[in-house]
């Protein structure tokens, strides 16, 4: 509960100029870049993510960089990697999994651009 209520706070906080500027549907791959980093950064859990998406959304964010933040939050927890992966299995094993992985953010933002607006 205090994850979505913080994440109100943020979308509050948040100007909805610097938002749609870095993350707004015109910001192209620069801003799904941002996402991505975004979302992989972000600590916490799906109440945490997901509430930050949609305080993006609110703030002037275009869906398919929502997308990518989600997916690229889902997939390259960094923190997750620290804390989990890397000490139970072998590095290598870790490193193919994100290679892998990698351009998943990317695909699912491009389909949501083909897609159009929801």
């Amino acid at each position: 509960m205090l994850g979505v209520v913080g994440a109100g706070y943020i979308a509050a906080l948040l100007p909805q100029e610097v938002v749609g500027r870095w993350l707004g549907a015109d910001s192209g791959v620069t801003g799904l870049c941002i996402a991505v980093l975004g979302g992989a950064f972000t600590p916490g859990g799906p109440v945490i993510g997901f509430s930050i998406g949609a305080a993006a959304l609110k703030g002037g964010a275009g869906t398919p960089q929502v997308i990518a933040y989600t997916i690229a939050w889902a997939l390259f927890a960094v923190q997750r990697m620290f804390i989990w992966e890397l000490p139970v299995m072998p590095e290598r094993l870790v490193w193919l999994r994100v290679m892998a992985s990698l351009p998943l953010p990317l695909l699912a933002a491009a389909g949501a651009m083909l897609l159009g607006r929801p």
